[in-house]
């Protein structure tokens, strides 16, 4: 298992379809750490809660939830180590915290974004768009009226941008491998 002196904690955070999980689940298996995915954990409390897990997001949530689910991220953060916790807006709860690198996933081409939610959901093309569409619209409000009318994937609150579409899966884990100091070995 690596361990870094530094970061006890990896978070990656990205928009829909950029390649968050992908990467995240690639750094678990070349580190070994703990995987977390808050998406996991919100679909599984929409379906308890009988909405369509992949067409609700933050504004059918109660506030009361949202800030529980930040609570328990940044204590997960502060208090567990070895742990990679992918979620929309992980990187900027992190954001004035040392001891965790905060990975930003992006993918410059929407027309890609586009077309991996069409093959992961099954999904036509004009389908992709407004549920992509529908879900941003109704996670960002919410979210800016709870945290503040801020970008939460700006890039100043995180270590690392990784932009998917100019690098694959490989090169994407390498970038933050390379800044987390992993060193393969023999």
């Amino acid at each position: 298992m690596f361990s870094h002196p530094k970061y006890t904690a990896i978070v990656v955070s990205g928009k829909i379809a950029v390649g968050t999980t992908t990467l995240a689940k690639n750094l678990r298996s070349a580190l070994d750490w703990k995987y977390l995915n808050a998406g996991s954990i919100q679909r599984e409390f929409d379906r308890k809660e009988g909405r369509n897990d992949n067409e609700s997001g933050a504004a059918s949530r109660t506030d009361e939830h949202e800030r529980s689910i930040e609570a328990m991220t940044e204590k997960m953060l502060k208090e567990e180590k070895n742990i990679i916790y992918e979620a929309w807006l992980a990187g900027y709860l992190a954001k004035d915290m040392s001891n965790v690198l905060k990975v930003l996933v992006v993918c410059s081409e929407y027309a890609v974004r586009v077309d991996r939610v069409v093959n992961r959901e099954k999904i036509t093309v004009d389908q992709a768009k407004d549920w992509m569409r529908n879900r941003e619209e109704e996670n960002i409000p919410t979210w800016q009226r709870l945290y503040g009318n801020h970008d939460f994937w700006d890039p100043k609150f995180f270590d690392v941008v990784v932009d998917t579409y100019k690098t694959g899966p490989n090169e994407s884990m390498g970038i933050v491998l390379d800044k987390l100091g992993f060193k393969h070995s023999k």
